[in-house]
């Protein structure tokens, strides 16, 4: 399993896993920010530490899979 990561992670250095890493870093980003506007918000309003880090990650990993599911890989 260690294997198909590692592997994976030197084609996506090289360039060679992904037909447009604009848009992969694109929609990353997006759900990047959303779930650091979440994060940051809620600690803004005074919420205890544990809630926006639980809600935020909720919220980004919930959004991942819908951003990301036109990714086309080589």
């Amino acid at each position: 399993m260690l294997e198909v990561g590692w592997f994976s992670t030197k084609l996506l250095l090289k360039g060679k896993l992904l037909r447009n890493p604009g848009y992969f870093i694109r929609q990353s980003s997006i759900g990047l920010g959303l779930g650091l506007l979440l994060f940051v918000g809620l600690d803004k309003v005074g919420v205890t530490l544990w809630l926006p880090i639980v809600l935020s990650s909720l919220l980004t990993g919930i959004a991942m899979p819908f951003l990301l599911k036109d990714i086309k890989m080589k």
